[in-house]
């Protein structure tokens, strides 16, 4: 059997693996992506995508040695450092994490994705002054943003800036109008720390519209 053969195989059980991978079929993943490894060692997208599928069933150490291979294959793959970031996170590997999100942003500074998911691994270590410089830059790159305003608000209340936390939370809420935890988020602050309770209980009465089963318990204990 010639290379280009193997490599026909290869890809045809690659794309058998990424069509059990859309029904969620991730067993059957992982078996068709593994087939293609075997036929070709060095298929990066075959490791990389069964890294995902092997962190969709909470295999995360065996979904980071895939990255692995990705990265010793092609250094340059930003997916890979991103979706290593993700499963480091969630075996509680913070730093190692974010070590990794950095790297996916130094290959492609534009990768919003990787400044996000670096923002929550340093929000787990409570490092939230970075996290603001983290949101505005994912801004920066995407003004239309919704969650990147949110974020920042959500940790400019961590850091007792409310007024800047309201702001952030009205852009969000600007460009998505149906932004159920902007109100909430906007509303509470409003209602019990700045004293705006009228447009303070407008915004709840918002987040419960849109199905925010706190927003009724907040209204009904702290407005008059």
């Amino acid at each position: 059997m010639n290379k280009n053969t193997h490599i026909q195989i290869a890809e045809d059980y690659f794309n058998k693996g990424s069509e059990k991978y859309k029904i969620q079929d991730f067993m059957g993943a992982i078996d068709e992506y593994s087939k293609a490894i075997t036929t070709n060692p060095e298929l990066t997208e075959a490791y990389n995508n069964r890294g995902l599928a092997k962190a969709s069933i909470h295999d995360f150490k065996g979904a980071i040695d895939d990255y692995n291979r990705v990265i010793e294959l092609e250094p340059k793959f930003a997916e890979a450092f991103n979706n290593r970031g993700i499963a480091k996170v969630k075996i509680h590997d913070y730093t190692g994490a974010i070590t990794d999100f950095s790297q996916a942003i130094e290959i492609d500074p534009e990768y919003t994705k990787a400044y996000n998911n670096r923002a929550a691994a340093r929000g787990k270590l409570k490092e939230y002054t970075g996290l603001i410089s983290e949101f505005t830059k994912v801004i920066e790159i995407n003004p239309l943003d919704a969650c990147a305003y949110y974020n920042r608000g959500l940790t400019k209340c961590h850091l007792d800036d409310y007024d800047g936390a309201v702001d952030d939370f009205s852009k969000a809420i600007d460009i998505d109008t149906m932004f159920a935890k902007a109100y909430f988020n906007r509303g509470a602050i409003k209602l019990l720390i700045l004293g705006q309770e009228e447009s303070g209980t407008m915004d709840l009465q918002k987040a419960r519209e849109l199905g925010v089963e706190d927003a009724e318990k907040v209204i009904r204990k702290y407005a008059n």
